[in-house]
Formats: structure tokens, sequence, C-alpha cells
């Protein structure tokens, strides 16, 4: 049996077993484990051990719970709240403004957690009510919550990107560093597209009423503060890493010690807020720990039976695909996978075998790694089957429909889309900033 069909049959085992509900992580190790006994024999054992110990071994996985506890904390604590009441007083009184404002919170959250879903929850539970009571079209601000949460896995410290760091083994500060203007780029497209949509429909999103906008300068100078404390979080954190003061273990103690003092400030660290913070933190951290330790044993299996030298000559000899060609075969099974798989799942899976390809190809992995985190991100959110359209189904009041979520998505996914073929085309939007602080 060739390698080709063994890796055929281990996907295929593989999502046999995810679609019977089983954990990713318990889903890819089994197989992963299986079939490195049935290739090897006893000596199979040694793989996945080797494996674990690789994960043992492996420093900058320190920063996953902390950078997870950072984000919960500035969340529970309620500093998220404060900021989005400083962007609902700024952009207010512009058409769409809210909307708008939502963009930018989920921007600074993205800058604060890491992760999508806290994003969509502090987004449903904070903007989305408040929206819906101001008038805006519950259709457009379903779409606005759920694009602006996907800015998440993008904007540093991205939690995936320190995931596609760890098992690509690229420098994870230069991943960082090649989300930032993809990450603004797609924001700033998010809301040119709600502006342009407003003015246009104006009772999509309605302007505060005129009582509301004449609150005195001196008051919307004042708010501006809410914004103070996860900006100086951010730039400590990201700073004294980049200026090569702190390692990035180190930058991530730095953040999760400024997320809990600015809540101690604040008056609003509790014994229920530190509670849930903490339970959140070990709960999604231990989730993280167990699919990466599984990643690193399925990759290992594909690494012994060669199955990435295979797959090039598959799509090299055989197909006589060039490698723009194999780029885009990629992305599109990127985009298939997301319709019933989450994008930790998704990289996981096919990155032992699409990284090796990629840098073999000539193509630049960090470059390569940023295109994988908005290609994911278009992936789940796109009907019948993405994984946040279920995600923001369960956080939604019972007057947003699952039809509503479907139809509030599409114009954002094309507004991705737009953003994927500018980073696609123009990779220097990506590899300008790491290029220039690196020297290369």
């Amino acid at each position: 049996m060739g390698p080709e069909l063994i890796a055929l049959l281990m996907f295929a085992a593989m999502m046999l077993m995810l679609l019977t509900g089983q954990r990713v992580f318990g889903a890819i190790g089994f197989v992963a484990t299986v079939s490195a006994l049935l290739l090897w024999g006893e000596g199979g054992y040694e793989m996945p051990f080797s494996a674990a110990f690789k994960l043992f071994n492996w420093y900058p996985l320190l920063t996953l719970p902390l950078f997870i506890y950072m984000g919960y904390m500035l969340s529970e604590s309620g500093i998220a709240s404060d900021l989005y009441r400083a962007f609902h007083v700024w952009f207010g009184p512009l058409k769409g403004g809210l909307a708008v404002g939502t963009i930018g919170l989920m921007v600074v959250i993205s800058a604060m957690n890491g992760l999508s879903v806290a994003g969509m929850a502090i987004g449903a539970s904070i903007a989305l009510p408040e929206m819906l009571r101001r008038g805006y079209d519950k259709i457009m601000i379903t779409g606005v919550i759920q694009a602006g949460s996907s800015l998440g896995i993008l904007v540093p410290p991205s939690v995936v990107l320190v995931l596609y760091g760890m098992i690509a083994r690229q420098p994870i500060g230069q991943l960082w560093l090649a989300g930032v203007f993809p990450g603004l780029l797609l924001a700033g497209l998010f809301m040119l597209y709600i502006i342009i949509r407003c003015r246009i429909q104006p009772q999509l999103g309605p302007p505060l009423p005129a009582e509301e906008r004449q609150i005195p300068m001196r008051e919307k100078l004042k708010l501006l503060r809410a914004g103070i404390t996860p900006l100086l979080i951010f730039f400590s954190m990201t700073g004294l890493f980049l200026m090569g003061i702190t390692s990035l273990v180190e930058s991530s103690a730095v953040g999760a010690t400024g997320a809990t003092l600015a809540a101690l400030f604040k008056g609003r660290l509790s014994r229920q807020v530190m509670e849930d913070t903490l339970r959140k933190s070990v709960g999604v951290s231990c989730m993280f720990m167990w699919v990466i330790l599984s990643a690193l044993c399925f990759g290992a299996v594909f690494d012994g039976l060669g199955a990435v030298k295979a797959i090039e000559s598959l799509f090299i000899e055989r197909w006589g695909l060039s490698p723009w060609g194999i780029l885009v075969m990629m992305q599109l099974s990127y985009l298939l996978m997301g319709t019933f798989l989450d994008d930790t799942a998704m990289l996981v899976i096919v990155a032992p075998l699409y990284v090796p390809l990629v840098i073999s190809l000539g193509f630049d992995p960090i470059w390569y790694g940023v295109l994988y985190t908005i290609t994911c991100q278009v992936a789940y959110m796109t009907p019948p089957f993405g994984y946040n359209l279920f995600l923001m189904r369960a956080m939604a009041p019972p007057e947003i429909s699952l039809l509503d979520i479907y139809r509030s998505i599409i114009p954002f996914v094309m507004v991705m889309i737009v953003g994927l073929a500018l980073v696609t085309l123009f990779p220097q939007i990506a590899l300008w900033l790491p290029n220039q602080y690196y020297g290369k």
C-alpha cells in the first residue's frame, strides 16, 4: 500500500471519528496512535511518546494559558464594557456609527485576548443588545459581530498564530507582526462597508438622537480613559517583547499581571471574577494542550510515512500544477473543512502536510500563516455549517433566527475575500513590518 493511500485512509478515519461527535484531540490522537502501531508494530509506541515530550519541552507553550487568562480577566472584570461606552459616544452620531464602533471594540478586544470566541461573546452580550435597542437592522449587526470577532485570531497577540508557530516551527514574533496590517486592513474594510451601506440605506443604522449627542467635550474626553488601560497592557506586553527586554513567555506574564492589576485598581477583582476567569482559562488552555499534543502525534506519523513528499509529487509531477495552483487548492481545502471544523482543528490536521509543501514551493511560511488565518475565518463563517454561525446562534437573542445569521454574514465574507486577495497578491502587506523590524 502506497503512502498516498495510507494518508487518504488516515484522513478518512479521522473524519469518520469527528463525525461521531468525538473530541478533536481524541479523534486525531487515536488515528495517529493506531496508525503508528499498524505501520511499525511495537516500535510505533515511540512516536506519540516522543511527540508528547517534544510538547513538554516546548517553552513558548507557557504563553497560551497566560494570554487566555489575560483576555478573560479583562472581559469578566467589565473593562471591555467601559471601552464600548467610549466607542458608543464617539461614533454614535455617525450613520452606522455604533456598528463602526463595535468593529473598533473588536480590534481592541483582539489585541487583549487573541481568541475569536471571546470577541464574539463580548460583542453579543454588550454591543448587540444596545444596537437592537437603537433600531439597527438585526441582520446587519449580527454580521458585524461575527466579522469583528474574526479579527481575534489575526491581530496580536493571536493565540492561533502562536499555535501555527509551534506546529510550523516559525518565530512567534514575526507571525505577530505579520498579522498587524492584514488585521487592520480587514477592520478598515469592514468599517468602510458599514459606512457606505448605511449611507445608501440610513434605516439600517440610524445615528444617535440629537439629545444624546449633546455631550460636553469634557465628558467625551473623560470616556476615552476607558481605552487607556487596555492599550497600556497591550503596548507594555508586545512592546517589551519586540524591544528584546522580555521573552515571549515573560511578555505573556506581563499581560496577565497587567490585566489583574487593572481589575484590582478599578475595584472589580472579586472572588467571583477570579473564579470565573480561572475556570474558563484552565478549560480553554487544557483543550489547546491536548489538541497540540494530538497534532504532533499525527505529524510524526506523516513524517515517518513520507506522505509529505508523496503529496508534493502528486501535485507537481502527476497533476502538473504550478506553485500558485497548489496554493489555491490548499486554500480551497480550508474553505471546505471550515464548514464543519474550527480553526485549531484545521491547523492541526493539515499543517504537517501543508507547511513543508509551502516551504518547498518557495513561499514564505510567515506569509502563509497569515493566509491560513484569514482563509479559515472565511471558512467557518460560511453557510451551511460554519462553526461561527452556530456560536452566534447560541449567543443571539430569540428574535434573531438562524436564517438571519446566514444572511448577515454574506457581505462580510465577500469583504474578507477581498482582503484575502489583497494579502495574497501583495505579500508585503503582511511581510513588510516583520521584515523591517527584524532587518530582513
